[in-house]
């Protein structure tokens, strides 16, 4: 990119470029900032609070554990299955310095799930919270696990509160399925044990996976995004740049609903406020809206993170509109799109303006971020993160005009090394360092991006592209409709037909009615031709809809 397009769409106080090198490792990282914020809180969950300094001490016993007692050695695969929770961050920094790559597994898998990913990886150590215990039981045997360090929620709360939690959630709630597994490791005892060994430092460079992040699987199987530790460094630079002139170094407190174990979260919001000697607050069941809403009166938060469908659930809560925003200066949404109906609202209730990121597991996740100077949300997905260039290339592989729809194509120091054993699926998105994203995207004259919809997702309707983002937009707007998505079904006279789903708050809101909705705002190729209510959309682990489940 030309410096003078950059001085024309970057915010003052943006970095046009990042040193992916800054640190040698994630592992360096730590240990700079374990030291220079020890006396500060680094994570809180359920009112328990974790300094840089315990998770110092009780991460480097976890890694002496893993290397003493495991043999575990520089480049072995942990897979870690645990929500957010104090265990999560102890774990992941453990596995991180120790020289091992971090296999980070959706708890919600389900068996089948679970197994490939798994096996796919390799992984001979899983660290596992006891809700999900009975899903690996159903898979070990046909697995490379040998070891299994398992915890309780509560474990890393105190006795007294610890054993209440336990007692609440495995007797009271019943979320512990029943469950047999053998020669089981107790997470506590890890630290315990690991406290009476010595940890042995690892060597670890830029070039070392940090992380086998894996993709959702939604266009085929899982795959393993390498990311190396120079991917994460860069970007979790990249994100600070983006963000630079509002943050402010040991005086940070940022909302993590969003699970730990995605990499938005990962890095949004433990790497890079980690950096910044910020406070994570963990949300661990961020579906318990009334629960959820309680925790964040408890505190005065700088930073909330989410995607649309949490900004809207939180929107349409009761309380919600009772919380302390005077200390909120920064709210991002990624993920999915941030529909312009839920950001103005957002806008309006926390007198906060919505910033709109885009990211992707295999960019490790940062690619554009909406700059934070703008008055209010414009729709698009902002300007590259520091260090970042962008292509638009249409479908014969030429570089699209202003506002042309093309594929968005990414080169960077957070792309990733590739998919984990997986050549021919690198070689199909990896492109002379360029990644294809698969997303149809623009750039205007001022050199703002906008995310059309997913290239896999578009609707054809007697040659017209039809993008599902558009129409759910115009659904967002019905004042009786909570959740929309939009899919293509089979129709033997336009190839396509448009479908929407719909979850209302007026049981007499009628299909009618939706489609009339629809018709006012856009053009008749892409009005709904059929409207099917639902109690609810299915999502994925961090709330993004799934339209494909739905066709």
């Amino acid at each position: 990119m030309e410096k003078v397009w950059l001085e024309k769409s970057y915010p003052p106080g943006v970095p046009f470029e990042i040193d992916p090198n800054k640190y040698s490792s994630l592992a360096q990282v730590f240990d700079r900032y374990t030291q220079k914020y020890a006396n500060n809180t680094a994570f809180i969950n359920m009112d328990v609070k974790l300094s840089y300094k315990e998770l110092e001490q009780q991460a480097k016993a976890f890694a002496a554990y893993l290397q003493q007692e495991l043999g575990l050695k520089k480049g072995d695969k942990i897979a870690i299955m645990v929500p957010n929770s104090l265990q999560y961050p102890i774990a992941l920094f453990a596995g991180l310095i120790a020289g091992l790559t971090v296999v980070n597994v959706n708890p919600l898998y389900t068996a089948r799930e679970l197994k490939h990913q798994l096996n796919d990886s390799g992984a001979s150590t899983i660290v596992i919270i006891e809700n999900f215990a009975n899903t690996l039981e159903q898979v070990i045997n046909d697995t490379p696990i040998k070891n299994v360090i398992l915890t309780k929620l509560g474990d890393r709360f105190g006795a007294i509160k610890g054993f209440v939690v336990n007692m609440v959630v495995r007797h009271i709630k019943k979320l512990v399925p029943a469950y047999s597994l053998k020669d089981t490791i107790d997470f506590n005892q890890v630290i315990s044990q690991g406290m009476k060994l010595t940890f042995n430092p690892v060597d670890i460079d830029g070039d070392d996976l940090a992380f086998l992040q894996y993709t959702g699987g939604t266009t085929g199987t899982s795959k393993g995004a390498m990311l190396s530790h120079r991917n994460m460094v860069a970007n979790l630079e990249q994100a600070k740049g983006a963000l630079r002139p509002l943050l402010v170094e040991g005086n940070e407190l940022v909302v993590t609903a969003l699970p730990l174990y995605h990499i938005f979260a990962l890095t949004a919001n433990c790497l890079t406020f980690f950096t910044l000697g910020g406070t994570n607050l963990l949300i661990t069941n961020p579906r318990d809206m009334p629960g959820f809403i309680k925790e964040l009166k408890k505190y005065p938060f700088t930073t909330l993170t989410g995607v649309n469908t949490l900004f809207n659930g939180l929107l349409n809560t009761p309380g919600f509109k009772d919380v302390d925003f005077s200390h909120l200066k920064i709210s991002l949404g990624g993920g999915m799109a941030v529909q312009q109906p839920v950001a103005e609202k957002w806008q309006q209730v926390t007198k906060t303006r919505m910033l709109e990121g885009y990211g992707l597991t295999e960019c490790a996740p940062l690619v554009t971020m909406s700059p934070y100077n703008l008055d209010g949300f414009d729709g698009t997905i902002g300007v590259p993160a520091p260090s970042t260039d962008i292509r638009i290339i249409d479908e014969h592989g030429n570089e699209c005009e202003v506002n042309q729809p093309g594929e968005m194509y990414v080169k960077g120091p957070q792309v990733m090394v590739g998919y984990y054993q997986r050549e021919q699926e690198t070689a199909e998105v990896l492109k002379d360092g360029w990644l294809a994203t698969g997303d149809i995207a623009t750039m205007n004259e001022n050199g703002f991006f906008s995310i059309v919809d997913r290239k896999k997702d578009m609707i054809i309707v007697s040659g017209f592209n039809v993008y599902p983002n558009e129409i759910e937009e115009v659904l967002a707007t019905h004042p009786d409709i909570i959740e929309s998505a939009v899919v293509g079904v089979a129709h033997e006279v336009s190839g396509e037909m448009v479908k929407a789903f719909v979850v209302t708050n007026n049981d007499k809101l009628t299909e009618k009615e939706v489609i009339a909705h629809c018709k006012a705002n856009l053009t008749n190729y892409k009005v709904p031709k059929r409207v099917e209510f639902k109690d609810e959309l299915p999502k994925s682990n961090v709330g993004k809809i799934l339209r494909r489940q739905l066709k």
